[in-house]
């Protein structure tokens, strides 16, 4: 996402050298949707892969819509925009198929079993291999996986944001169910690249979350100072530190780390190496206990688009 949108000016060069890069590391699993750009993001994957196709899982997602201009993305989980936008990411991404397909949010209009059945339509096609969901409940969660079977859970995890432990985490190991976290380094908080909104550029998506606002940035910048002495002791860094706290979660859990550069690739392609001593992972979970992050985490027109 953070390459097309979000995060400051697109860098397209650079993106497209840090995908060619992944790929060189070993990097096999990317994840786009298509409200990222909007569209624009899906179309520098498809670049990216071209004749190289069978070297990548290919992970987008449909269900969020632009809306007005200057307004939210709105949800759409409706069996004809399914198919429809199925339609066109296959075409910007100049694939004959997608690996993993997710419905980006959950649709309170459209009932979750009618949105998976027309997912799995395209299942049946051979447009689509494996299913998943993104900010979902436990309780639709299983409703969903009563229709077809659902691959993987896509939700926001990471030390400052618990949200999945409260349920779906456990939903998914007793079905069997992958779960991948996005934003796993907070929206890069935890990677000690943000001390103050002054530093953010004009337009960047953290100046509207509440965690990255004036009366909670500074409560949160102890845990991020915390993070960092902790990653010191080990010597890594602090977004390796934050990534080899998650992996240890459990097997089913595979986090997607965003960058636009190399250089952050290549730091955070390395937390697999990372050996997390108990004391330390003891230490993380005390420092960021829920009670100790302040700010939700979204504004309350992204935070109603949550499933709960």
């Amino acid at each position: 996402m953070g390459m097309s949108q979000s995060y400051g000016r697109p860098d397209d060069p650079e993106s497209r050298a840090t995908l060619d890069r992944a790929l060189e590391l070993g990097i096999t699993f990317l994840d786009t949707a298509d409200i990222y750009g909007p569209f624009a993001n899906e179309e520098l994957v498809g670049r990216a892969i071209q004749g190289r196709r069978e070297r990548v899982f290919l992970a987008t997602k449909c269900g969020l819509a632009p809306g007005e201009p200057g307004g939210p993305n709105r949800v759409d989980g409706s069996p004809e925009h399914i198919r429809a936008a199925c339609e066109a990411s296959l075409r910007r991404l100049g694939v004959p198929s997608i690996d993993l397909y997710y419905l980006h949010r959950v649709d309170p209009r459209t009932p979750i079993e009618e949105s998976v059945r027309a997912m799995a339509s395209l299942v049946a096609e051979g447009k689509v291999r494996y299913l998943g969901l993104s900010e979902v409940s436990a309780r639709t969660l299983r409703r969903a996986h009563g229709v077809h079977p659902i691959t993987a859970v896509q939700s926001e995890y990471s030390l400052w944001t618990r949200d999945p432990e409260e349920g779906v985490l456990a939903a998914c190991r007793e079905l069997g169910i992958g779960f991948v976290p996005f934003s796993p380094l907070g929206r890069g908080f935890l990677a000690g690249g943000v001390r103050s909104l002054e530093g953010l550029p004009p337009g960047d998506f953290r100046r509207t979350l509440p965690r990255f606002s004036a009366e909670n940035l500074d409560r949160n910048l102890r845990l991020a100072d915390g993070l960092g002495a902790l990653a010191a002791e080990l010597g890594c860094r602090p977004a390796q530190l934050a990534l080899a706290w998650l992996l240890a979660q459990g097997e089913e859990i595979v986090p997607i780390p965003g960058t636009k550069r190399r250089t952050y690739l290549e730091e955070n392609a390395a937390a697999v190496d990372l050996v997390l001593p108990a004391a330390t992972r003891e230490s993380l979970d005390a420092l960021f206990a829920r009670e100790a992050v302040a700010g939700a985490r979204y504004p309350p027109s992204s935070q109603a688009m949550v499933d709960r």
